[in-house]
């Protein structure tokens, strides 16, 4: 079974401001258009949740980053243009590099991290980092007014 790269570090980039700003219309800047895959990211009581819409993407061809405050997925959709004479009547689909930088709302334990991936879409479990420094039999004085 082939797995998922997925890199560990301190510090994750975000992608360079020029790409950020250009345009994604295919009939004006067809060479140079960003793909920024649909993503979701929801957390649970003990997991942070991350799904990414990314089709056509092989494992071999896609990157997960992961710091304690983000992740990073990035990778290629490589064109499956049959004939390379035909002309568009229509161009929706993006190919072409991609990454997308989701900063985390939790701590994150890299001891439990997993990835999915099927039918198209790449699923990250994060389990969150407990809180050591809380203890459930702590009191503490409450004034009522």
């Amino acid at each position: 079974m082939e797995q998922i790269e997925i890199r560990f570090g301190n510090h994750i980039e975000t992608p360079a401001t020029e790409e950020m700003f250009q345009s994604v219309n295919p009939m004006f800047c067809f060479s140079k258009r960003i793909w920024r895959p649909q993503m979701d990211i929801f957390e649970t009581r003990d997991e942070i949740i991350i799904q990414a819409e990314i089709a056509g993407v092989s494992k071999e061809n896609m990157v997960v980053e992961l710091s304690d405050k983000a992740v990073k997925i990035s990778g290629v959709r490589k064109s499956s243009q049959p004939d390379p004479t035909a002309t568009y009547r229509l161009a929706e689909i993006q190919f072409g590099r991609f990454e997308r930088v989701l900063y985390l709302p939790s701590v994150i334990d890299m001891k439990k991290v997993s990835a999915s991936y099927a039918n198209g879409f790449l699923e990250l479990k994060l389990g969150k980092q407990l809180k050591t420094n809380y203890s459930s039999e702590q009191k503490m004085p409450i004034d009522f007014l």
